[in-house]
């Protein structure tokens, strides 16, 4: 997503959120105004000039380690669907400020929302996770509500980790394929809450996903926000062959244990996730 200067051009980056919530909109995972997207950038960033207004906010942890970074993240109560549209009255532009603490955001004077999504708590902890560990200078963190997967995720055998890998994991290769790690399960914690920020930030920390129980799923991804919203893709479609064949009486048990095996084998994937039993 960087320029040929090594510099993010920030019409690029917007342009790509919007195409991201509009997809989340598109496959059913972003109702009204849930789901909250954001993209965490180290480096040199080319202004956007509809972002002229500034104000300073307060972080929801402190974060040393992202001094200088620019995060752009949607706003509380905005409309996945409406961001291409209309980036200005959905977007804030954070630029961290040394220490940690606080944040310069920068936003449009068509803003719409009070503040940033009341998710930012989680993104922030798992940005910084991310680029701690990894010293990446591009993240992208994506959470929604795909109404199947979020489904499944009230069902307590569902709630299992080994079980939800195994079940969802069974219906097309490409699954596999694109999350050879598996995915994680947070049991439920209330929205916002520092308890879910911890557990999520644990459960992303080797996985690139994680199922919120009972509230819905965050992906992430240090290439594109578009790979992030392609994994939640893939994952619903996984939880529509599920719940059809919930449906028709588990008539089906998908791909077994040694196909399963022999995909990975083919495309040269190491499989991380406990196999079927």
């Amino acid at each position: 997503m960087a320029n040929d200067g090594g510099r993010f051009e920030l019409r690029q980056i917007i342009d790509s959120i919007g195409e991201a919530g509009q997809r989340l909109s598109e496959m059913g995972a972003s109702e009204g105004a849930g789901g909250n997207l954001s993209i965490c950038l180290l480096g040199p960033v080319l202004p956007h000039l509809e972002f002229s207004q500034t104000e300073t906010i307060a972080l929801p942890l402190c974060v040393p380690p992202l001094a200088d970074a620019t995060l752009v993240v949607t706003g509380s109560g905005t409309r996945s669907r409406d961001i291409a549209r209309n980036p200005g009255a959905c977007l804030a532009i954070l630029e961290v400020q040394p220490g940690g603490e606080q944040a310069l955001m920068r936003y449009s004077p068509s803003r719409t929302f009070a503040r940033v999504t009341s998710e930012f708590n989680s993104h922030l902890a798992v940005h910084l996770d991310q680029v701690q560990r990894l010293g990446i200078g591009y993240h992208a963190v994506v959470h929604a509500q795909p109404r199947k997967l979020t489904y499944l995720s009230h069902l307590s055998e569902y709630q299992n980790e080994e079980y939800v890998n195994r079940r969802l994991f069974r219906w097309q290769p490409e699954t596999v394929l694109n999350l050879p790690e598996g995915i994680a399960i947070v049991p439920f914690k209330v929205p916002s809450s520092d308890d879910l920020m911890r557990a999520n930030v644990q459960s992303l920390r080797e996985r690139r996903a994680a199922i919120w129980a009972k509230h819905g799923i965050m992906t992430r991804s240090s290439h594109s926000i578009a790979a992030a919203v392609d994994l939640i893709d893939y994952l619903e479609v996984a939880a529509e062959y599920e719940c059809l064949d919930l449906s028709l009486g588990q008539r089906t048990q998908g791909l077994d244990e040694s196909e399963l095996a022999s995909v990975c084998m083919q495309y040269g994937v190491e499989r991380r996730f406990k196999p079927a039993r």
